[in-house]
């Protein structure tokens, strides 16, 4: 009976020795909560921060760069989270579509299609949202009969305010 306690020991010592140099189970990956922003009223402001035309004096470059717009616009958003095309471009376009866009954790990068005056615009879009506040950087070019006729450079800032009023 000696001999076998003796001859179990080492066994039952080889393996716990062998458990113990394993690696727990990593814990399982918590997927994060989409940031969305929220519909609704939001002040909205805009800064030019660029303007080029081809004919730009001095005098009109130093003036547009004076340019703030502050606006109080209702802003939908479709069911991905994304703001609604028109609300992000302003004066700088009208029936506007997305070309493409990324849409991710606060994070909004796209390119918007808008007709503008007698011709169009494209609309880069740059930035970051939370539910309630978004911070973005954009680029226009209008065109007309094919020729880039304005390029300008904003900074849009927005902060929603509430629901939008009953219309």
């Amino acid at each position: 009976m000696r001999t076998i306690i003796s001859a179990a020991l080492p066994l039952g010592a080889i393996c716990l020795l062998a458990s113990c140099g394993s690696d727990p189970a990593p814990p399982p990956q918590v997927e994060e909560a989409p940031v969305m922003m929220r519909a609704g009223q939001w002040a909205i402001t805009r800064k030019t921060t660029g303007y080029n035309t081809p004919t730009v004096t001095p005098a009109q470059y130093q003036a547009a760069l004076r340019q703030v717009s502050e606006d109080k616009i209702c802003i939908a958003i479709d069911k991905d989270g994304v703001p609604a095309a028109d609300a992000l471009a302003g004066a700088d376009g009208k029936d506007c579509t997305y070309k493409d866009k990324m849409v991710r954790k606060g994070r909004l990068i796209a390119t918007l299609s808008c007709t503008a005056g007698k011709g169009t615009s494209e609309i880069v879009v740059e930035g970051n949202y939370t539910a309630d506040t978004l911070t973005l950087g954009t680029t226009m070019t209008k065109t007309e009969g094919g020729s880039p006729v304005l390029r300008t450079t904003q900074d849009l800032t927005g902060k929603r305010d509430g629901d939008c009023p009953p219309s």
